[in-house]
């Protein structure tokens, strides 16, 4: 009787596998029509004994990261640009790199000093109006307790791998130094290296997220979370955005040079 057995659970597992295919297969193509994540997402099926359940199935690989963070900088802005522009707010959420899970968030305003009035372009796109920062601790305080939570997340410890993450290279490549720079502040090296999520998302996705997070949110099925141009919105979207990915199966991997 052992190989009528063997045979029956070879054919259920194959069923099992083609059902899975079926529910899995309109999300291993993206609206670009270019594959993704097939090879991965067949080899993980395949590699199940006839046990295993579909949620095992599901799961998605390990990160190389303990957390995510994911930041989004919102700052003094005008038509024609004001320079030098200030961030007047500073948001990041903790995203846990095993879950893809929101844990821990930091956000505050920042009280611009060089452009002290915000222009109504700017409040008209960002949302902030001049009472959310006025009297708001200056950037160089903000950073202060940045690294006060980064240190209380035991985001410092030497053991704990984590890495920013932004929608675009602006924040941590012109943004943050080339404010410090004028201020006269040192940038600490956290602040160095980083995920630019629309490259992630051209290199899961085979196409460039030209309109950002709208694009990358449509080309998901995601529906966006709050306004567009808030900080702490954009995050949202980010951290959204990036656990699909994940569920789909790709891996997150640095994509700033070195500085």
């Amino acid at each position: 009787m052992l190989a009528p057995l063997q045979t029956g659970a070879a054919r259920f597992s194959s069923y099992l596998l083609s059902r899975a295919r079926k529910v899995l297969g309109s999300h291993l193509f993206s609206p670009c029509g270019v594959p993704e994540f097939c090879s991965i997402s067949t080899r993980k099926l395949a590699a199940h004994s006839f046990g295993a359940s579909m949620a095992a199935m599901m799961s998605f690989p390990p990160q190389r990261y303990h957390y995510f963070l994911v930041l989004d900088f919102e700052a003094t802005c005008d038509k024609p640009q004001i320079h030098p522009q200030e961030i007047i707010e500073f948001p990041i959420l903790k995203l846990n790199g095993r879950t893809m899970e929101i844990e821990s968030t930091f956000h505050m305003y920042v009280q611009p000093v060089v452009h002290p009035q915000l222009t109504p372009f700017c409040t008209e796109l960002t949302g902030i109006i001049q009472a959310m920062v006025d009297g708001q601790p200056s950037l160089q305080q903000v950073l202060e307790r940045v690294d006060e939570w980064m240190g209380k997340e035991g985001l410092l410890d030497p053991n704990v791998k984590s890495i920013f993450v932004t929608c675009g290279d602006w924040d941590l490549k012109v943004m943050l130094p080339g404010q410090c720079q004028y201020l006269g502040l040192p940038v600490a090296d956290y602040f160095k290296q980083w995920i630019n999520l629309k490259k992630a998302y051209s290199f899961a996705m085979g196409c460039w997220p030209k309109n950002g997070l709208l694009d990358m949110n449509k080309g998901l099925s995601l529906q966006h979370i709050g306004r567009p141009h808030s900080g702490i919105d954009d995050c949202k979207n980010i951290a959204n955005i990036m656990k699909t990915l994940a569920y789909r199966g790709f891996i997150f991997k640095q994509t700033s040079k070195p500085f």
